[in-house]
């Protein structure tokens, strides 16, 4: 009997934010400090988080620079 197990899904929770000087370089709306957390689940199980903090835009969400 054989199984086959893909990549379910990776997840990101802005868990807090709070506002940040600078400009988004893609759409030039503002930007601010959030920490993240990413959750991968493999076949509906999870089995691995990481969090750290970056700096997103607060229009389009694009990721401008992270910490890890």
């Amino acid at each position: 009997m054989v199984f086959f197990c893909f990549l379910v899904d990776q997840t990101r929770h802005v868990q807090g934010s709070k506002p940040a000087a600078g400009t988004c370089t893609r759409c030039g709306s503002g930007a601010s400090v959030a920490d993240i957390k990413t959750a991968t689940r493999f076949c509906y199980v999870p089995f691995y988080w990481k969090s750290w903090r970056a700096i997103v835009c607060t229009f389009c969400g694009a990721v401008l620079r992270s910490y890890r």
